[in-house]
């Protein structure tokens, strides 16, 4: 009876389509074309992909740099070729694709505005791959007609990228625009937007201060001058939800961890600095980090290491290993292989910022609730005015640019802790905050200034320009948390902060200066050649090669 009640819809479905005379049937009804699509949708989903895509690059990057910790005893093991799958095909198949897509629309459309965001995007997109890969396809990438592109070097997609920040901009200064794009990064606050392309020219610059100081110091001296970076309240963020489910609007970071407990180790190497390194805690440490435990465990079938001796390499070297402090900070060293022993409610959890977890407030309880904390509206912290200052700082010192790299350091570090500060007390949690302020008799400005007066001598005290380095790098690095592109890139840039937590193993294996070209790629462009391994430098990472520099 089922089979002949199907050949008759069948039949009936069949007669349908054939006398249906104004049936195209080279059309396919499902696709998007041309003529059926919406710019703003198609902006919509290159916002979004983004938004992912700088959260999976961004991961490896925060683990390569001791931010969170970076399981697996070898770099090999940790990076292969599969790993970076996913944002390779985002990258191209999705954002770089969709914008070549939206590109001929807006500018027919006459939307100026659109097509400002869409190369703003593109120009960061572009960066991120040479920054991940070194030389990549561009040129013949996005051409329907070529199968199997040949990269172009990363030099060149570089100058491309900052070629797409110069339209970008015409774009958003262009006199009349049609349409009002769904900005979710400004607003439709285009002022921010041109100084954020003036912020990423900067970028590009510092980035390329190894292979041509002199325009790199010519290129930041003229932004420098015309003074139209992100200042206080341009912070260029993504900023998420609350709702749980279709889709799921939360910061990743929180929707990992707060849901059923466990998620990511912290890495001790980090909530050390944060807590101990200094004498003093850290005014963002309670705001980067929960405990769930205010006291160090002493079972070793929670942690392992609190039985073990420190490998020689670390005794020698005088490294913190295994817990920081006693108070319960509960993360894990650099690359730590060890499995997963039941401390999922108890290890050290994301806190309000930037992923919307719970501030500290010595409550120490399970963070398996999503109803807790900021409930995952948290931020991706993409490009903050404070990194500004940090950059600046970096140039003023090893390129003689502009300025004064002490002040730009401290008001680098000001701006950052008051960003967190402010950020997070317009959360959901800011009761808990001031509650526990009150509480404890805590003036948060105060620790502020007190902290600058501690980095202020401590630069001071030092004579070399190397020293000076370290320091800048090691703030700017602290002010990283949530942000592991501009941290990779600063730590093979300058080898700072110097002296970094090493891999557990005495030979972790070659850090890795650039990605395997993805596997998706290899095994379907028969141009494709895989890199001998993952030492090879990206174009304006001349520093020396190997361990010797970072490891």
């Amino acid at each position: 009876m089922k089979r002949i009640l199907y050949t008759v819809m069948l039949g009936a479905s069949m007669l349908v389509a054939t006398s249906s005379c104004d049936l195209d049937l080279l059309d396919d009804p499902n696709a998007v074309t041309a003529s059926t699509a919406d710019p703003n949708f198609i902006l919509n989903r290159i916002q979004l992909d983004y938004e992912n895509l700088f959260n999976t690059i961004g991961d490896d990057g925060m683990r390569l740099t001791r931010i969170i910790n970076q399981g697996s005893a070898q770099y090999e093991g940790a990076y292969t070729p599969v790993t970076t799958n996913g944002y390779w095909s985002n990258a191209y198949a999705n954002i770089l694709q969709d914008i070549a897509f939206l590109e001929p629309l807006a500018v027919e459309a006459e939307f100026e505005r659109h097509l400002g965001i869409s190369k703003t995007i593109k120009a960061m997109v572009l960066f991120h791959l040479v920054d991940s890969y070194g030389d990549v396809p561009f040129s013949q990438a996005l051409d329907p007609n070529e199968f199997n592109p040949a990269v172009d070097s990363g030099e060149s997609v570089y100058d491309a990228a900052f070629a797409a920040l110069n339209e970008a901009e015409a774009h958003f200064t262009a006199q009349g625009s049609a349409g009002a794009p769904n900005d979710y990064f400004y607003g439709r606050n285009y002022t921010k937007w041109v100084r954020l392309v003036n912020t990423l020219k900067l970028r590009y610059f510092l980035n390329r201060k190894l292979v041509d100081p002199s325009g790199a110091t010519a290129g930041i001296n003229a932004l420098i001058a015309a003074d139209n970076f992100l200042k206080a309240g341009d912070d260029f963020v993504f900023q998420f939800g609350t709702t749980q489910a279709d889709p799921d609007s939360r910061h990743p970071r929180f929707a990992g961890q707060y849901t059923s407990g466990g998620g990511d180790y912290q890495s001790t190497y980090y909530m050390w600095h944060l807590t101990e390194q200094k004498g003093f805690d850290d005014p963002r440490a309670r705001f980067y980090f929960y405990r769930q435990v205010l006291a160090n465990s002493t079972n070793p079938d929670e942690i392992e290491c609190i039985t073990q001796l420190p490998p020689a390499h670390y005794l020698v070297g005088g490294f913190i290993y295994c817990l920081p402090g006693e108070r319960g900070y509960w993360g894990r060293d650099h690359l730590d292989p060890d499995g997963i022993p039941p401390d999922g409610l108890k290890r050290t959890a994301w806190g309000v910022y930037p992923a919307g977890g719970r501030f500290d407030d010595n409550s120490a309880t399970p963070v398996n609730d999503p109803s807790l904390g900021a409930q995952g509206a948290g931020i991706q912290p993409i490009m903050l005015a404070a990194y500004v200052d940090f950059m600046l700082a970096e140039a003023a010192l090893t390129l003689g640019t502009t300025g004064n790299a002490k002040d730009y350091l401290l008001s680098g570090i000001e701006k950052h802790m008051n960003y967190v500060v402010n950020w997070s007390l317009g959360t959901a949690q800011a009761g808990a905050i001031n509650s526990f302020f009150d509480e404890e008799g805590i003036d948060i400005d105060q620790n502020i200034t007190n902290y600058l007066s501690y980095v202020s001598n401590e630069y001071d005290g030092l004579s070399s320009g190397d020293d000076r380095m370290d320091v800048i790098g090691r703030e700017y690095w602290l002010s990283l948390f949530g942000n592991g592109i501009e941290s990779y890139n600063l730590y093979r840039r300058t080898g700072k902060p110097d002296n970094m937590q090493p891999g557990l193993e005495a030979n972790p294996g070659v850090f890795p200066r650039s990605f395997f070209y993805p596997n998706n790629y290899m095994v379907t462009n028969t141009s494709a050649v895989q890199k001998a391994d993952q030492s090879v430098q990206v174009f304006w990472d001349t520093n020396p090669a190997g361990n010797a520099w970072v490891y």
